[in-house]
């Protein structure tokens, strides 16, 4: 549970919401407290920004798509068969909502017991996962960190309900990056979980060494972004001729 990682230069974004870490257990953690309430497995996002560290179980679940995704139910034919969305107005029929669970990733059965979660300041564990709430102006840099040596693109996945899916169980699952925006998503919109407009970036922990390496080296504010369009222009033509002059030596 120890965290073994630096994190310590996400605080350097002065984030207004901080960044959640996220680990998902078969054991019960220790120096930690079990959440006192119910609640969404997307709202734990938002509490964890709020109060001391805390552990969910599987009573601690308001929603059964938590339980669901992470192993602890069996599956329930009326869900995965695709009546609710349609009743919602979410989709159009169930063949459209059926898709969402052939598609999904999801814990293996008994698996995941309980799922820890620690803002960032208080964060005592090595996290699965950081989940980063950000404006438009921090999420370009940490876009930019994670693709700025391998050249990765991003990921935007997302479906309109379920959205706790692609929060933590495919960035999970797959090891890449995945991005959000808050208010596409029917459960966290209906719960007034966040404003919308901000994005929810989730890293995983095999890429998390990357791009704190990255944003310790590279340069953050971007000159280019302050110059104004023709200074900009003209830079690119600056650059241009640079290019062109090391061609024909």
């Amino acid at each position: 549970m120890e965290n073994k990682m630096n994190l310590s230069v996400f605080n350097q974004f002065n984030f207004e919401y901080s960044p959640v870490g996220v680990k998902f257990l078969l054991l019960k953690p220790k120096n930690i407290s079990k959440l006192e309430r119910k609640l969404s497995f997307c709202e734990m996002l938002k509490e964890a920004q709020d109060t001391k560290p805390f552990y969910a179980a599987k009573d601690n679940h308001e929603c059964k798509a938590g339980p669901f995704l992470l192993g602890m139910v069996d599956s329930n034919p009326v869900f995965e068969s695709g009546q609710i969305g349609p009743k919602l107005g979410v989709y159009d029929d169930p063949r459209a909502n059926r898709r969402l669970y052939m598609q999904m990733h999801k814990m293996a059965k008994d698996s995941v017991n309980y799922t820890a979660f620690s803002s960032l300041d208080q964060l005592s564990f090595d996290p699965d996962l950081l989940i980063v709430t950000a404006k438009p102006h921090q999420a370009e840099i940490l876009l930019r960190a994670y693709s700025y040596r391998s050249g990765a693109a991003w990921n935007a996945k997302g479906t309109s309900v379920l959205g706790c899916a692609y929060l933590y169980m495919y960035p999970y699952a797959t090891g890449e990056l995945n991005m959000m925006v808050t208010g596409l998503y029917h459960g966290m919109r209906a719960r007034n979980t966040f404003p919308e407009g901000l994005l929810l970036i989730t890293i995983p922990f095999n890429v998390l060494p990357e791009i704190i390496q990255n944003l310790e080296t590279m340069t953050w504010d971007l000159p280019q972004y302050s110059w104004g369009k023709e200074a900009h222009v003209k830079k690119m033509e600056e650059i241009g001729r640079e290019i062109s002059l090391e061609l024909k030596k």
